[in-house]
């Protein structure tokens, strides 16, 4: 969560605080910034502290890898998935913008089931974890995928400015900060003894239902 925070802070955030002047300069240091956290982050999940970010039951555990590829197989595979999903959400994107094109409903539909989509294996990977009752696997993989999705968005908009020459501010509007930060208290404060209850669950259904209401009223 700290992670997370710091890493919107730096990207959505103090941007707006940085004159015109001295964006470039601010821009490097956040591509940067993001950059070596996002090989921390990187080095956590697949060395260190792998069994927190992974979900297998003993049947997939047995069956995984038999063959035992290369890295290099692995590492390739999941560069060609992403840049897959990336190009494929560029489509539905067009194509939802272009469907909903002169109807009522709330412009931020397409960009959530865009988001929706795109993190569909985490969110299907968390759901079977949490059947399994296995929290703290939810949690991780919840709070690591969000994680990731800065740490790799945010440094490629600000690069696409640099080489652009053009400035591009990723602010949130106060709606958007405010139930953020509300969020992230929740977060924090549901999370930090390493214990939940239906309590805590129910409070973060009602954050949700708050985003889905904002949204379908054209607010966010």
């Amino acid at each position: 969560v700290a992670m997370l925070l710091v890493a919107i802070g730096i990207g959505m955030f103090i941007p707006d605080f940085v004159p015109d002047a001295q964006w470039r300069i601010y821009s490097i240091f956040s591509v940067f910034t993001m950059a070596v956290m996002y090989a921390a982050f990187l080095r956590l999940q697949t060395v260190e502290h792998r069994t927190f970010f992974e979900y297998t039951s003993a049947t997939e555990e047995d069956a995984h890898d038999a063959a035992h590829s290369p890295n290099a197989l692995h590492v390739g595979v999941m560069i060609a998935a992403i840049v897959l999903v990336g190009l494929l959400s560029e489509v539905l994107s067009v194509l939802l913008d272009a469907g909903l094109a002169g109807s009522s409903l709330p412009k931020a539909i397409p960009a959530v089931l865009v988001a929706l989509i795109s993190a569909s294996p985490e969110i299907l990977t968390a759901l079977k974890a949490a059947q399994q009752n296995r929290m703290q696997t939810t949690v991780n993989i919840a709070l690591g995928a969000s994680l990731a999705t800065v740490l790799l968005t945010l440094p490629v908009i600000e690069a696409i400015a640099l080489i652009s020459g053009d400035r591009i501010v990723m602010a949130l509007t106060p709606l958007q900060a405010g139930l953020l930060l509300l969020t992230f208290l929740t977060v924090m404060n549901n999370l930090h003894d390493g214990e939940t209850n239906a309590i805590e669950g129910i409070s973060h259904f009602a954050l949700f239902g708050a985003f889905i209401a904002l949204v379908a009223m054209g607010l966010l």
